[in-house]
């Protein structure tokens, strides 16, 4: 007595298209004869219970005389008979491509394929970033061959029909009880074969090239930025689309400024007179120098910011700030006269003129009780 045609392959009364597809996947692929060879017999009548179970409720029409009718719309005549290899394969392509190693392709010669995508390292300065540049770049690329125009036959010629697959680029061979296609492995799934190859290319179609571009860099962009140039990848084979060409952007370091965002921050020293004292300072910017006013008493850390000196928003929204950061520099070598003057000057300022450092030693006192 046969089965139930929804409990044969797992699935409710109200599966989808989609879920009967997957269910048949998953059930032909685990009891598939030749992946049971120490039980090939009961493998085999499995799959074919569940193949024939998928074929009926795959079709809509069958799927609908078996919910009114059960078994009994398709026994002594009463509805369409079943066929395990007419139409099979297309199941095969579609579900057991990786399983046998080959998959539905359609043949001939015709058949477009997309070039391959093609990625370029390009190093810019610090500058070149923060302001966009235009630069020129050599890639090497497979190109169409301009002797045969990408057909790859010599000029004169044409590709002969493949005498394997007489032009389909499949050839067909019998699976147990059903019938699967293969790649031809005489033209490669081509469908024809070039008897006199062009002798530019060899019969290839393309020939490596390298071409000069020219590029725009926009402002803003960082290390890691990936600029894309659409159709300058490798040519794509029998008329298909060029790829794409990837540039992916390397920013060299900048001896005075590093990016935080769109900020630059700058360290600018200066020495123990001029942060007592205060001064009028000139610093470094990306456009030139700038002046920055230092009040007297400024501590090493104190940052200043220059609105709009930093980098341009990639996404066009300003630009950032510079942040000019004050590094004190402690004197390393002292002359005698020097040295006496800072004792002196110890000595008349006392404790009370050294707040943070006094604020300080009252923690650490109140710490060690």
């Amino acid at each position: 007595m046969k089965r139930d045609y929804y409990e044969v392959l797992g699935v409710s009364r109200a599966a989808t298209e989609e879920e009967l597809k997957k269910a048949y996947r998953k059930a032909a692929l685990k009891h598939h004869p030749d992946r049971n060879p120490d039980n090939r017999r009961e493998a085999e009548e499995r799959f074919k219970e569940i193949t024939e179970a998928y074929q009926v409720l795959s079709d809509p029409e069958r799927r609908s005389l078996y919910d009114r009718f059960g078994h009994a719309a398709f026994e002594q005549g009463a509805g369409p008979g079943f066929d395990f290899s007419a139409g099979f394969e297309d199941i095969i392509g579609d579900l057991f491509g990786d399983f046998f190693g080959t998959g539905r392709r359609s043949g001939g010669r015709g058949r477009a394929r997309r070039g391959q995508d093609l990625r370029y390292d390009l190093e810019i300065a610090f500058e070149e970033a923060a302001f966009g540049c235009e630069k020129t770049i050599a890639v090497p690329r497979l190109s169409g061959c301009e002797t045969c125009g990408g057909r790859g036959a010599k000029p004169g010629t044409t590709p002969k029909t493949c005498p394997q697959c007489r032009g389909s680029g499949q050839v067909r061979f019998q699976q147990g009880f059903f019938s699967i296609a293969k790649t031809c492995g005489h033209c490669n799934g081509q469908g024809t074969i070039i008897a006199n190859p062009c002798p530019a290319c060899g019969g290839s179609g393309t020939q490596r090239k390298t071409v000069q571009l020219s590029i725009k860099v926009p402002a803003g962009v960082d290390t890691g930025s990936r600029l894309k140039l659409r159709g300058e990848g490798e040519s794509g084979g029998n008329g298909g689309s060029p790829g794409d060409l990837y540039v992916v952007l390397q920013v060299r370091p900048h001896p005075l400024f590093v990016r935080d965002g769109n900020d630059i921050v700058c360290d600018v020293p200066v020495s123990f007179v001029q942060a007592a004292l205060g001064a009028e300072l000139e610093v470094p910017t990306l456009e030139g120098p700038a002046r920055v006013k230092m009040p007297a008493g400024t501590q090493s850390g104190h940052t200043f910011r220059l609105r709009g000196r930093g980098i341009a928003d990639l996404n066009g929204y300003g630009r950032g700030d510079e942040i000019v950061r004050i590094v004190v520099e402690t004197p390393r070598k002292l002359s005698a006269r020097q040295r006496e003057l800072l004792e002196e000057f110890a000595r008349l300022s006392g404790e009370e003129v050294h707040p943070l450092s006094k604020s300080f030693l009252e923690k650490v006192k109140s710490m060690l009780g």
